[in-house]
């Protein structure tokens, strides 16, 4: 199985655009285009598609960010599986690869994302990726989770 991240172009917008999660976890996270739209307006986010083979099954945004205390921090700001392909193990694995990602691009030892307190299956998953809540919230509320890599 060929899995990949990729940039979003002319050519696949309206595929990532068609993504979505399922109803119940719809005020977990923001449409792919609330995101995008929040890409142009600051240049820090970069939004990627998640392909198998040739299917987009997901979609994510990170990016590297001006921080007082540590100079920077990077985060997996947005992150979510289509609907449609939920329950068959890509959420962990394209979670694992954006992690390996975003250690390689940024040369980082830290990468940060936020979750909503009650949304218990994301924790699960973040916490068995060695993610762990540090005590901040973001701006929306969301507890803040941190990744550090040894």
């Amino acid at each position: 199985m060929n899995t990949e991240i990729r940039d979003i172009t002319v050519d696949n917008v309206k595929e990532i655009l068609a993504l979505h999660v399922a109803q119940e976890q719809a005020n977990y996270v923001e449409t792919p285009e609330e995101c995008l739209e929040e890409a142009k307006q600051d240049t820090h986010y970069i939004p990627v598609g998640l392909y198998v083979e040739e299917t987009p099954v997901g979609f994510a945004m990170y990016g590297e960010f001006p921080d007082d205390i540590e100079g920077r921090r990077i985060w997996l700001d947005r992150y979510f599986i289509d609907s449609h392909y939920q329950g068959k193990g890509y959420g962990k694995l394209f979670c694992e690869h954006l992690l390996q990602f975003l250690t390689e691009k940024y040369g980082c030892n830290k990468i940060y994302l936020s979750v909503y307190e009650d949304n218990e299956i994301a924790i699960n998953m973040y916490k068995k990726l060695d993610f762990h809540f540090n005590g901040e919230l973001d701006i929306k509320g969301e507890k803040v989770m941190v990744r550090v890599i040894q």
